[in-house]
């Protein structure tokens, strides 16, 4: 099933890269997550209605529609770019012309490091969107949420950076939960994968 089949299906437009560069060198360009990707990684990690996603990045909001159409999560997508957001926006009204029910999608324009973690919010979804400066910020806001409302929380980082990585393991309380390979893209590509960071409150306390 290629792209253009699962945008038709979710009624939403978000082919394409974003054109030009941010303003930030700290803020890589928008790719969206291939949806052979997204199919991979939610055939091993399941999620439930009642869970709260933020997307760091999320460009036109692939990876929204495509949770809420699986599992009617609560999804939030943080878009700097405003044409971008705007794309988001336009891609919701298409979504829910076709759906009934609670509106659980949110789209909001801002800065990843300005975005206030909710205390409802437990999974984050980062697809390489920043550099580890900006990501060290955003991590430790949401460490900062849950010693304030004590929860489990879980990362899914896709195509991360090895800087990432050596952060999360080295310096903060996050243990890897599970590493999911994409198999076509793996083999010449190691960063073709998913990786999945839990930090259970309850065990760290």
């Amino acid at each position: 099933m290629n792209e253009k089949y699962y945008d038709a299906i979710l009624n939403i437009k978000t082919e394409g890269e974003q054109k030009g560069f941010n303003q930030s060198f700290h803020y890589h360009r928008y790719e969206p997550t291939p949806y052979s990707g997204l199919d991979i990684l939610f055939n091993h990690y399941e999620l439930k209605k009642d869970d709260h996603v933020v997307d760091f990045g999320c460009g036109k909001g692939r990876l929204l529609f495509y949770i809420h159409h699986l599992y009617k999560s609560f999804v939030t997508g943080i878009e700097m770019n405003k044409d971008l957001y705007h794309d988001a926006l336009e891609n919701k009204k298409r979504y829910i012309k076709q759906r009934s029910g609670k509106d659980n999608i949110h789209f909001q324009c801002c800065l990843a490091e300005e975005y206030e973690i909710h205390p409802q919010d437990n999974r984050f979804y980062f697809f390489n969107p920043f550099t580890i400066q900006i990501f060290m910020k955003v991590v430790n806001h949401i460490l900062q949420s849950v010693e304030q409302f004590q929860r489990d929380v879980e990362l899914i980082l896709y195509y991360s950076s090895d800087d990432y990585i050596f952060y999360l393991e080295n310096q903060t309380s996050f243990e890897l939960k599970n590493e999911i390979i994409i198999p076509d893209l793996y083999q010449n590509n190691p960063h073709e994968k998913f990786l999945i960071y839990s930090l259970n409150y309850i065990k760290q306390s």
